[in-house]
Formats: C-alpha cells, structure tokens, sequence
C-alpha cells in the first residue's frame, strides 16, 4: 500500500525556492526589464512572498534566472493559481521565448536559521540594475500551452491530474454522448511518457476529466490536445462552455487549463494491477467554504485505513481539491450499493461526525446512519462516461 500527500517532503523548513528560467526574445530585452518593473512593485504585497532575484547569464545575454522564496508552497500555489496573476504576467509573454519552472522545499542552507548572518544574507541589498520581484512560476514552450499550474502529485511511478469545466444547463447529455464518442489517443506519448488511464464524470454540469500517466504529465496532456480526434472532440462542445475558450490561442489555452486544473492532492492505494476487476466511481463532495482540504485528509486517512486490508472492497482512491471543489475517485472491489459505507468514504462513528460539520448536508441528512449516507451517497455520485485504459497498462 502506497500513501502520497500533497506537496510535503521531509525537511528542516516548510520555506519554498522557486526558480524560473526564461530565455528572451532577441530585441525584446528591454520590453521585458520594462514588463517586469512594472509587476514587482506588486508582487512585492503578495502574502508570503520573501524575496527573490532576477539574474542574468553572463555568457548568454538571453538567458534570464529568476529565484523567488516564500513562506510555503501554499501562498505561491494560490498566487500562481489566481486570475489577478495570469493578467499580471500578461505583457510577458510576448518577450519570452521559453521558460521553465522549478519549485523546491528548502532543505538546509548556509547559514541556518537563528544564526547571527542568517538575518543579513537574506537582506542584502540586490544590485540597483536589476529588478528583485518574482511575479511568475509558469513553464510556458514555445507556441505551447501550460497545463499544469501547480506540480503534479505522482504515486507508484503515475502522475495524477484532473480538469474540471462546467456546461450549460440543458446541454449535459449532449455534451457526455459527445465526450463518450470518440477514438483514444496513441498511449505511447515519447520514450519515457505513455497515457495509462483516462476516467471522465458528470455530476450536473460539472464534468471531471482524470488522467493517470507514467512520466511527464505536461507532456502527456500536451500530447492528448494535439490529436486531431481529441482536438475535434474539445472543438465539439466549445458551444456548450459557462465560461468560453479558445485552444487555438496560447493566452486563451494557458487561461483555461489554469482555472480548469483539479489538483490531485492525496492517494492511497494498491499498485495498478491490484486494481483489476475494480469498478471506478466518483463523487463531488458539497464541503463548506474553507473545509476542503480537511475533508480530503479525514477522507485519505479512512481509506488509507481500508486499502491497508487486502479483503476490503476500497482498492484506492484518489482526491483532487480546487479551493472548495473536492472530488473523490475510488476503485471498487464490488458495488457502492453493497458497501455504502466504504463507498462514501467514512463509517458511522468519529469520522462522520466530524465530516457533519465540515459537509454541506441537506437538513435530513445523518452520516451515522445507513439511510443517511445512502442520501448523502445520492447526492455528491456522479455519473461515468467513459474509463479509458491504455491497451497495455
């Protein structure tokens, strides 16, 4: 049994260093230096951001590094998440030819924390030619598009991600029989890359599209956009879109995948092929303002409880969580309608009592009780539209 938390790693600090490095368009430099001043002064106000540094390559007057460090992971994810930066960072993107990203926990450092030079080395004043304001952590190719905003969470050798959009209303079974029909992407992505499973859900007008890749998941999905059944397939149900888009335009792209992207923040489960015969389900959990990320723990720790018993029904699960959106994905050995319990993630007991106060239940909703988790159950299910399996996962 396996267990993967969401972006922890064992260290002597929760501080994060980002670095980003960013090849300029030739001409463009001072549109850049110009761009960037602009955004530092604001950037320098974004809650837990410490400091950074912009630098120069001293053999290859393109080549720019930028290392910002922050409090934690959590204030660059939401910063790098949010709307407000995707229009700051705009006026980049037409100068940068390439850039890519690189977040890390800090681990140690010279000197440490406490000691007399500490304070001083992480307040030297930066030299007054260069800017000293991070404003981006994107990876943005050439042309490309960035789907993965935030790094993604990998267990047993897959990485795992989700996207979620909604639809009009009235356009769901048009929009599920259109997702439903159409012809797999090539698995085989490049010699480290290779799609292994693609499961896609409805619960109202809300659609959930999970992938689960062995290697490079930006590449994957990158892959996955360029076929031409896929493209036709994503041109298909434009119409139907709340919120418009167009894929054919990196801005148009880089803004959809950003605010479509469902992190995988938690998975508990046996290797793959102890999956075989499991039947997939998910559910969209209706989790009060702020209580997302404790659900999704309480949830993982029951399953990790389940899955640690080879005769349990729970062959794993995973969570992915976007401010208070949180769905559940689960293998299976059997029905939810066998194991009602098991299916929604909890048992009568502690466990229900807390999620009671951090779900958004209907007033005649008991967790403690069979009929009450069955209703509840009801409610968050949502409904598969396709599971699709690499012909040699």
């Amino acid at each position: 049994m396996t267990e993967t938390r969401s972006r922890t790693a064992e260290s002597t600090t929760s501080r994060l260093r980002v670095v980003l490095l960013l090849d300029v368009l030739d001409g463009h430099e001072q549109k850049f230096l110009d761009a960037y001043d602009q955004i530092r002064l604001q950037v320098a106000d974004v809650t837990g951001h410490i400091s950074d540094q912009l630098c120069q390559s001293l053999g290859n007057g393109s080549q720019w590094l930028i290392t910002s460090e922050w409090e934690s992971a959590e204030p660059f994810l939401q910063w790098v998440d949010s709307a407000e930066h995707r229009k700051l960072v705009e006026p980049l993107h037409t100068c940068v030819e390439d850039t890519n990203s690189l977040r890390f926990l800090i681990a140690r450092e010279t000197p440490e924390p406490g000691d007399a030079g500490a304070a001083a080395a992480r307040t030297v004043a930066p030299s007054s030619s260069m800017p000293t304001r991070s404003m981006t952590g994107e990876r943005h190719p050439v042309g490309g598009t960035d789907p993965l905003p935030v790094p993604p969470l990998a267990s047993g050798g897959i990485v795992r991600h989700a996207l979620t959009f909604t639809v009009k209303p009235g356009s769901e079974q048009t929009v599920a029989g259109i997702l439903a029909d159409y012809r797999s992407p090539t698995a085989r992505v490049d010699a480290t890359t290779r799609l292994c499973r693609t499961s896609l859900f409805m619960r109202g007008n809300r659609v959930v599209r999970a992938v689960e890749v062995e290697g490079d998941l930006a590449n994957a999905l990158r892959h996955v956009a360029a076929q031409p059944e896929v493209r036709a397939v994503e041109e298909a149900i434009n119409p139907y879109l709340e919120e418009s888009r167009d894929l054919s335009d990196p801005s148009s792209a880089r803004a959809f995948f950003a605010r479509a992207a469902l992190p995988a923040v938690r998975h508990v489960g046996t290797p793959a092929a102890g999956t075989d015969g499991a039947t997939r389900h998910a559910f969209v959990y209706p989790v009060r303002p702020g209580c997302g990320a404790a659900v999704a723990q309480l949830l993982a720790e029951q399953d990790a409880a389940a899955v640690a018993d080879p005769g349990h029904i729970l062959a794993g699960s995973t969570m992915f969580l976007r401010d208070d959106i949180l769905v559940r994905m689960v293998d299976l050995r059997g029905s939810s309608q066998e194991a009602v319990e098991q299916a929604a993630g909890f048992a009568p007991g502690r466990t229900a009592e807390e999620l009671s106060r951090q779900l958004d239940l209907d007033g005649d909703t008991d967790l403690r009780s069979r009929p009450g988790i069955e209703r509840f159950l009801a409610r968050c299910s949502m409904n598969p539209v396709t599971d699709r399996r690499a012909q040699d996962a």
